[in-house]
């Protein structure tokens, strides 16, 4: 230490001090001392090593570590002028950087570890934990001892507690405690009756309130409480669900009277098509047998033969209406068997996507592997399927992209298939018409506009739902929802049950 500097070997020099119950020594003073000391390897790029950074920093007299323990264990709190807490490094038996206090009011260093402390560290190697007397004052310590890098005991680490802070605080403690508990006898049994009928009152009116609404009673309410903070923001709960639920109840009301009257409504024009269509067919049927045979007999040029093929070409198309009134009006119970919706969408998708009108556009398909089976006609469900394609293409004018998806409904007992174009979408004005028969946004002989009612009359026939979201711009989502197997056939047991 003198090779680096006087001022080391002056701090590692300390001087005995008389120390109550400590070990005799014949020691005056100790002139050696301890470091902390870190190495480490300096290497090239290659991974050779070039040498050693080596340093290391004097313990004795310096009291930084000291007192960042005790401000972070202690955080420097004082007891009738004394601190609380106290840290302490001793090199071997002897204090060589400490915050705790001698009678001058200046740091121990130089005063020594007590003799019973000593024999467990030094003699046992075990730490101490347990009350000792430290300078001048009994502590609430521990002792752990410090070794070197070979595994030797060279000094002690010291934290404590002021026992006497504890001993008044305990005293204080059984007074108070006493005190307490003979007043809080007395007025806990009025202050239990007290909250006890405040609480169970607006507690049994909020679970007779809970028994009526769970019963039906969408309007049932509690009342104003100001028993308690929580009791009142329990009541406050209670309502706002009540009117939730209510307002809910009315919505779905609202829903199901309209799905009502929009069934009944294509039940309706279902009928009335069935009986123009089969009171025109049979004339319509005349109509075109005749113009053909008139066709055989005119020449192959000239104005009237023209005349008899239009004549011919328009019978046809209203063939083809009066065919899709048939269709659409047709009540033919769906020939139910387990199928798997994934094979089932497959199949329109590969019909139509070598077609002319798909060659521009990028079909997705994204269709669950794990979806369970539908209970559903798979010829019928491929008709609605083509008609959703077509429709997208049409949408999108040949270009853009259809995404198809498969997926199992949140509620787990539907299937949903959705048909996502990036077309022109449809109108707000025209979204509560889409499933009307002949209605059609197409140019004249575009279309007959039952393609739409068709699919909405099978996949209400199998049970399922056909619903549309659209912006204009943006594209349009059908999405049509099957009841799988295992559903159907519970409504079924139930049905015939009933």
């Amino acid at each position: 230490m003198l090779n680096e500097g006087q001022d080391l070997a002056d701090r590692a020099r300390t001087v005995f001090v008389p120390t109550p119950m400590a070990k005799p020594t014949a020691k005056k003073e100790e002139t050696s001392g301890m470091l902390l000391k870190a190495a480490a390897v300096v290497v090239n790029e290659r991974g050779d090593v070039l040498g050693t950074v080596y340093g290391g920093k004097l313990i004795n007299g310096s009291f930084g570590l000291v007192d960042n323990i005790k401000g972070t264990l202690y955080r420097f709190e004082q007891y009738r002028g004394s601190d609380v807490g106290s840290a302490t490094i001793f090199q071997g038996d002897l204090r060589i950087s400490t915050n705790v206090l001698d009678a001058k009011g200046q740091r121990a260093v130089g005063t020594r570890i007590s003799g019973e402390v000593h024999d467990r560290v030094f003699g046992q190697e075990k730490p101490w934990i347990e009350r000792a007397f430290v300078v001048n004052d009994w502590y609430i310590t521990a002792y752990a001892p410090i070794r070197d890098i070979s595994g030797q005991i060279v000094g002690v680490l010291y934290v404590g507690v002021l026992e006497r802070k504890f001993v008044d605080m305990k005293r204080n403690a059984l007074l108070v405690f006493l005190s307490i508990s003979l007043g809080a006898t007395a007025l806990s049994v009025g202050i239990c009756c007290l909250l006890s009928g405040g609480l169970a009152r607006p507690v049994h009116a909020l679970v007779d309130a809970t028994r009526r609404l769970a019963a039906g009673d969408l309007k049932q309410r509690v009342g104003p409480d100001k028993s308690t903070r929580e009791i009142g923001e329990l009541g406050s709960a209670f309502n706002q669900m009540a009117h939730a639920l209510e307002e809910r109840d009315q919505r779905l009301r609202l829903q199901a009277q309209e799905q009502i009257l929009r069934s009944e409504k294509l039940a309706m024009i279902g009928r009335l098509a069935a009986g123009v269509a089969h009171e025109i067919n049979n004339p319509l049927g005349s109509i075109l047998l005749f113009s053909h045979l008139l066709l055989r007999k005119v020449p192959s040029a000239g104005t009237e033969r023209q005349n008899l093929e239009r004549i011919a070409r328009e019978a046809d198309r209203c063939r083809n209406i009066v065919q899709g009134l048939l269709d659409f009006a047709r009540q033919r119970e769906p020939k139910a068997e387990s199928l798997n919706i994934n094979e089932v969408v497959l199949k329109p998708i590969a019909l139509l996507e070598n077609q002319a009108i798909f060659h521009n556009i990028t079909v997705l398909k994204q269709l669950r592997p794990d979806l369970p089976p539908v209970l559903a006609d798979g010829s019928q469900l491929q008709q609605v399927f083509v008609n959703m394609l077509a429709n997208a293409a049409e949408a999108m004018d040949g270009e853009g992209t259809l995404t198809v998806d498969t997926r199992l409904a949140p509620s787990g007992d539907r299937v949903e298939v959705r048909f996502t174009d990036t077309g022109c979408g449809i109108p707000a004005e025209n979204m509560a018409r889409v499933f009307e028969p002949f209605f059609t946004t197409k140019d004249v002989g575009g279309g007959t506009g039952l393609g739409l009612s068709i699919s909405y009359g099978i996949v209400q026939r199998h049970g399922g739902t056909i619903t549309v979201q659209s912006r204009v711009g943006e594209g349009s989502t059908f999405v049509v929802s099957l009841l799988t197997a295992e559903a159907a056939a519970k409504m079924q047991a139930i049905g015939e049950a009933g």
